[in-house]
């Protein structure tokens, strides 16, 4: 046995392993000869909106539940769909097939995509993303940022998943095999959660590519994949005023004194009122009085000049290369003495230069 002693346990990969090319045997009524013992039978709603539409290829939908044994009816009435086994059905899958299939046509699937769900691998997910963003203004803009500009992201998840995927009001209906759907999931919740859609379809992009290759089979991928990191954005601005709250405390707080109170601290609640008046007026004019003061210093105050620096020249320090050398200048006058002022006089015995030229032109 592979779990023996003598073999020792298998490796937790070496049984997740599938083999390449495997696939499940199709159900056939020899797997199930006496049919099934009970009716099931499964109903959902639909829109007014598509109505028209389900009328038109309800047929269609009757043929292809046909061929697996299950009726189907639609009640324009109610606005439902229901599904029910027959005593035929000897598929027990084939009314969960048949319940996926008409919830996908309640959500807007075309029923092209839609009957691909009667096959056996493939599988359906219906994301409700309605209630995961409050303010709906951005709940519109990250739906939209999963479609994408002209649907260009949606596209390009639908290639890296091999799934359809069909974004509809509150809900996102894909269809596909396990592990594309599995994926289909993660990309969704995450663009409502704010993380852009670009990240996840980038990673998906490398696994892809890290898939083809048989020696990474076994061995982590973490090396290989992208780690976006959130950008730390700056903290809001605080109010330039900040109240304090003050801590809660049951007791009220003390009553403030009264006038009365004061006067009595004092004595004056004693006295009488010719000597309240005297205080009083001591008290206004010792204020004046200082009032007049700090006016009368207010107006002197442009009279007052200012304090000038004295003006002290620095006398440099003689040195001797600042001494002056009067004997050189009388040995430089003398020798200007000497020498005459003016041109050179001119030598006669030697001709000049133009008497020779005419010398010449004349010969």
């Amino acid at each position: 046995t592979p779990n023996s002693p003598s073999n020792g346990p298998l490796h937790e990969t070496e049984l997740q392993m599938v083999p390449d090319g495997w696939k499940e045997p199709k159900f056939s009524r020899v797997d199930n000869p006496k049919g099934l013992l009970e009716e099931s039978s499964f109903a959902t709603l639909f829109p007014k909106y598509r109505e028209v539409y389900l009328k038109e290829c309800w047929p269609l939908v009757q043929k292809a539940l046909g061929d697996v044994f299950i009726n189907a009816t639609l009640d324009l009435i109610e606005g439902s769909m229901t599904v029910h086994t027959t005593k035929k059905t000897f598929d027990p899958y084939a009314i969960l097939r048949a319940r996926d299939l008409i919830k996908l046509l309640a959500r807007s699937v075309p029923f092209e995509q839609a009957v691909r769900i009667l096959e056996d691998d493939m599988a359906c997910d219906i994301v409700k993303i309605g209630t995961l963003v409050r303010n709906r203004e951005r709940f519109v803009k990250r739906r939209q940022r999963l479609i994408g500009p002209k649907g260009s992201t949606l596209k390009a998840l639908e290639l890296l998943t091999s799934c359809y995927v069909m974004v509809q009001g509150n809900t996102v209906s894909a269809l596909g095999p396990y592990n594309g759907l599995k994926e289909v999931r993660k990309v969704v919740l995450d663009t409502m959660k704010n993380i852009h859609p670009i990240y996840n379809i980038k990673t998906l992009m490398i696994k892809r590519e890290l898939a083809n290759d048989p020696e990474l089979r076994t061995q982590s991928w973490e090396r290989f994949l992208p780690n976006f990191r959130h950008k730390s954005l700056s903290k809001r601005k605080q109010p330039k005023k900040k109240t304090v709250k003050k801590e809660y405390t049951p007791f009220p707080p003390p009553q403030p004194e009264s006038k009365i109170d004061k006067e009595l601290a004092t004595g004056e609640f004693f006295l009488r009122e010719s000597e309240k008046r005297r205080q009083k007026m001591n008290e206004i004019k010792a204020k004046q009085a200082e009032a007049l003061t700090k006016r009368q210093a207010q107006r002197q105050k442009d009279f007052i000049p200012p304090k000038e620096k004295p003006a002290v020249k620095k006398s440099k320090p003689a040195t001797a290369e600042n001494k002056i050398d009067i004997q050189a200048i009388k040995e430089k006058v003398k020798k200007a003495k000497s020498k005459k002022l003016g041109a050179p006089p001119v030598n006669p015995e030697t001709p000049s230069v133009k008497d020779g030229r005419r010398k010449k032109v004349k010969s």
